[in-house]
């Protein structure tokens, strides 16, 4: 069936709107893919309502991929090129019949190669574009099979070895180095690592306790406990770290920052930015994951809607101001900015930025890493880029009444200046750039526009159900109008194995866009409260992070339990 007409049908049975299609059209065109993997992967319609929409169009049953395991040796009758080819994964074989999961039942000429190719007969079941890539990945693209934690602890000798004091006057380098290159150990430390990156964590948390070890990933921003590996390899497993992360194995007493690049396969490095800190019990360590590869550049998939994203883009396009991105730590500011650097970078500006630390190198753009030990902060670097003949500037965070004051200065000076602070919502940032002593008029000149940020959990596509038990009045009571509250379908997942039976699978933003317009401008030089500042920002047309959480919920991205989690009440 082509696209065209599966976009004319989903528009007939009122299933998406015409500016939905026309939006997922556009991102057709850029993309080169089918009309349904565009439809899913902006979020406009879930997994299941477009296979079950498919389903009944084609005539022929529908499969989750996501729902069951499939066995190696069915993956093995199709090539992973022609698999990729027609966009097929083959599912399960019954006799002299092959299953394949297709986007396109109706393609003959796929099926007739697949026939040829196998020597079997083809019974098609239907699924989506995204599902069978995602598929293909998976199977495809496994790395070298790991060994279980059950495994490796398994090939643990104690008796055999000897892990030293637990006391810091006992403690012996050369030991402790000897310990932590026991294959053992080894191998337990590279599962840390790898599971991390297989479950998509975005960070691990080694902790010792006083009786008890544990390691927990953050995934999708909540952590989960994975292991816990015997007390006895405290010493070897921090040991075995910090060799890693080319860390002193011998300084136990002050906090240590480094770095583990790993590479996987051929073509894919990943990042570790490794933290230490003394605990009573031992060395706490915290592995931020930063995977190049997972670095979503591109605004309009970040989870802006249509009205905000065009007044982000029409501030960060002036020649000059200050445009400023809050939120708490892990909140994807960091993200935003970058997004924004890849908007606007092109030869033909200079852009630098003072980061700390940086967590991705972007071609074409300046960066410079932060030391504070021997003098170089974000003032320091500020005070150098305005010598450089800068045309942009991004500073990792204003903490201060200097640095404040000097990004003030060029943002008045004819610079874009971008950077992020740490408050709740975006009218509160005013009064902080007012505590820390920049004068009202200055903060009127000079900024443009204030965003503030939260992520949310996604409903995992593979297993979303409606969510019955959410009644209108729940949903009133979280600041949803009432016209919307009645046609509002609540969704959540299920539980499955794509998510780990979690019912969520990757995450969204919450985007809250303050223009600094005149009558904001005029509030600020009055002295007007955050209250007052809020009212009028919503009152001029802003969408708060409730507001913008309420419309996500109406379009299936996330559940009511996880805004009422990251976001507080208008």
């Amino acid at each position: 069936m082509a696209s065209d007409r599966i976009g004319e049908l989903l528009v007939r049975e009122s299933i998406i709107s015409t500016q939905q299609l026309r939006e997922a059209q556009v991102d057709q065109h850029r993309t080169g893919k089918r009309l349904a993997f565009s439809l899913a992967k902006l979020g406009i319609l879930g997994e299941k309502e477009l296979t079950d929409f498919l389903s009944r169009q084609y005539g022929v049953p529908s499969i989750s991929l996501g729902e069951f395991e499939i066995d190696l040796e069915v993956i093995e009758l199709i090539p992973k090129d022609v698999a990729v080819k027609h966009t097929v994964l083959p599912v399960q074989r019954a006799g002299s019949t092959l299953i394949v999961a297709m986007s396109d039942p109706s393609n003959i000429y796929a099926i007739d190669d697949l026939k040829f190719l196998t020597g079997l007969n083809i019974e098609p079941v239907v699924t989506t574009d995204a599902a069978i890539e995602e598929a293909i990945t998976r199977y495809y693209e496994q790395p070298a099979e790991l060994e279980s934690y059950d495994e490796v602890m398994g090939g643990l000798e104690f008796e055999d070895i000897d892990f030293g004091d637990e006391s810091d006057d006992e403690f012996n380098v050369l030991d402790s180095q000897a310990e932590a290159e026991q294959a053992p150990v080894v191998k337990l430390c590279n599962l840390i690592l790898l599971n991390a990156i297989n479950k998509g964590a975005s960070d691990i948390h080694i902790e010792p306790y006083e009786k008890a070890y544990r390691v927990r990933y953050r995934i999708d921003g909540v952590l989960h406990q994975e292991m816990s590996p015997p007390l006895k390899l405290k010493n070897a497993i921090t040991s075995r770290m910090k060799i890693m992360a080319t860390l002193d194995i011998a300084e136990r007493r002050l906090p240590q920052d480094g770095r583990i690049k790993l590479r996987i396969g051929k073509n894919r490095e990943m990042d570790f930015r490794v933290s230490t800190l003394p605990t009573l019990y031992g060395e706490k360590i915290v592995m931020r994951l930063l995977d190049k590869d997972k670095l979503e550049l591109d605004m309009t998939k970040l989870g802006f809607e249509t009205a905000p994203l065009a007044a982000f883009k029409e501030c960060i396009h002036r020649p000059y101001g200050m445009c400023l991105v809050t939120g708490p730590t892990g909140s994807g500011k960091t993200t935003t900015l970058y997004s924004a650097l890849s908007e606007l970078n092109s030869e033909e500006v200079n852009i630098s930025t003072a980061e700390d630390p940086v967590e991705y190198n972007l071609p074409g753009i300046n960066q410079v890493q932060m030391h504070d030990d021997i003098g170089l902060n974000f003032a320091a670097s500020l005070r150098s880029f305005l010598r450089q003949d800068p045309d942009i500037i991004m500073v990792g965070e204003i903490r201060d009444f200097e640095t404040a004051e000097i990004g003030v200065k060029a943002a008045l000076t004819g610079h874009l200046v971008l950077s992020t602070l740490h408050t709740n919502d975006a009218p509160s940032t005013i009064n902080r750039m007012l505590n820390m002593g920049v004068e009202p008029f200055l903060v009127t000149a000079s900024v443009n526009m204030i965003v503030a940020q939260r992520l949310a959990r996604r409903v995992c596509r593979d297993c979303v159900v409606d969510d019955a038990e959410i009644k209108p009045q729940a949903l009133l009571d979280a600041g949803m109008k009432p016209a919307e509250a009645k046609t509002c379908r609540p969704r959540k997942g299920r539980g499955c194995k794509t998510c780990g039976n979690t019912g969520y699978k990757g995450r969204v933003a919450l985007y809250e866009v303050m223009v600094m317009t005149d009558p904001l401008k005029d509030l600020v030089l009055q002295g007007a409260s955050t209250a007052e500042l809020k009212s009028e920002a919503i009152r001029l047309g802003m969408s708060t992070l409730r507001r913008s959480g309420l419309n996500k919920i109406n379009e299936g991205m996330t559940t009511l339990e996880e805004i009422l989690r990251v976001t507080a009440s208008d």
